[in-house]
């Protein structure tokens, strides 16, 4: 993560994510699927790690191994042609966008950490019990725990979307996109982004997408103002642009430059 500051001065923490070679490996068709999707992939990965199967997928659609292969359900006038690389600018700014990820883990966890339990009175009459969860059960009827009862347990490592977070500035020509705030994840983990679904598509949207055929060079950059710092405190996501979704890895943190005294 990281911050700027927008046109009225305000303070904006933002989270830095990177599409890292995201291409499209794949279509679902309604013939032959049943159902429209685009199959999305991003990162590298060697071919020594990864199985002849997906070898195989991967050769068919000319493309290298990718690290994280996804599907996204689209329109069936959204989809896009296999190899093609989706770039920042399928956001706009100002766009709401829904951001899934596995949070971080936090291992066993008690009631009032998990589940925000007040906790037993910290005064006379409750001794060193201060923290713990208190009744769980009833009396002689029905005098059992019912499942699915807030208890202390595991916390974290778990797929959570945060729904309608705002795009802050994309950056097409390095492959970053800047969100709002926090998103799920930890650093060097990856995100899913797609279309809000509970908010408005903005006008001047790219349909289907905004993408480079295999063989094209890399768009002109598209950004209103240049991203000159945020290579310092980037958070690693990933995300996976389709028409309607997208994935991305932020890059590594650069080493801060060492001024001349």
């Amino acid at each position: 993560m990281t911050r700027f500051f927008d046109e009225a001065g305000t303070h904006v923490p933002v989270t830095v994510l990177s599409l890292d070679g995201l291409q499209v490996v794949g279509q679902r068709t309604q013939e032959k699927d049943g159902y429209v999707a685009l199959q999305l992939g991003a990162g590298s990965k060697k071919a020594k790690n990864t199985t002849k199967a997906e070898r195989g997928v991967f050769a068919k659609a000319n493309v290298e191994p990718k690290r994280v292969v996804t599907e996204f359900r689209i329109r069936e006038e959204g989809l896009i042609d296999i190899g093609a690389e989706i770039t920042a600018d399928h956001f706009l700014p100002g766009q709401k966008v829904d951001v899934s990820g596995l949070t971080i883990g936090k291992g066993f966890a008690g009631g009032m950490k998990r589940h925000h339990f007040g906790g037993l009175r910290a005064t006379h009459g409750v001794s060193l019990s201060h923290r713990s969860l208190g009744s769980t059960g009833q009396r002689q009827d029905p005098g059992r725990t019912f499942k699915g009862k807030k208890m202390a347990g595991h916390l974290g490592q778990e797929n959570i979307t945060t729904l309608n977070v705002t795009v802050f500035r994309v950056d097409a020509e390095r492959g970053l996109i800047l969100l709002r705030g926090a998103v799920p994840g930890s650093e060097g983990t990856w995100v899913r982004i797609r279309d809000a679904i509970k908010g408005k598509t903005p006008e001047g949207l790219p349909t289907p997408g905004a993408f480079r055929r295999q063989g094209e060079e890399a768009a002109p950059k598209i950004s209103d103002e240049p991203v000159e710092d945020v290579a310092v405190e980037e958070v690693p996501v990933m995300e996976a642009a389709a028409p309607e979704a997208s994935l991305a890895e932020a890059p590594e943190a650069a080493p801060e430059e060492k001024g001349a005294e």
